[in-house]
């Protein structure tokens, strides 16, 4: 998972080592876990989609080059 990290000083460096306690500079609380696990759930679904089924992505691209074309005229 990612871990942000927000910098309230703007004179204080980014790119202190990790050992060094720098002032201003602490993690934020891991709320966008669960997000990111559906996101990376949704793309592995959508991978395995493709692998099983590609005339479905075939029917999709179809689909969008259609109602982009109508879209045109």
């Amino acid at each position: 998972m990612t871990l942000h990290v927000r910098n309230k000083e703007p004179e204080t460096t980014l790119g202190a080592s990790a050992e060094v306690d720098a002032p201003g500079r602490d993690a934020t609380p891991r709320r966008g876990g669960p997000l990111e696990l559906l996101g990376l759930t949704l793309a592995a679904g959508a991978g395995v989609l493709f692998v099983v089924r590609p005339e479905f992505y075939e029917a999709v691209v179809h689909l969008f080059a259609t109602r982009a074309a109508s879209l045109v005229r």
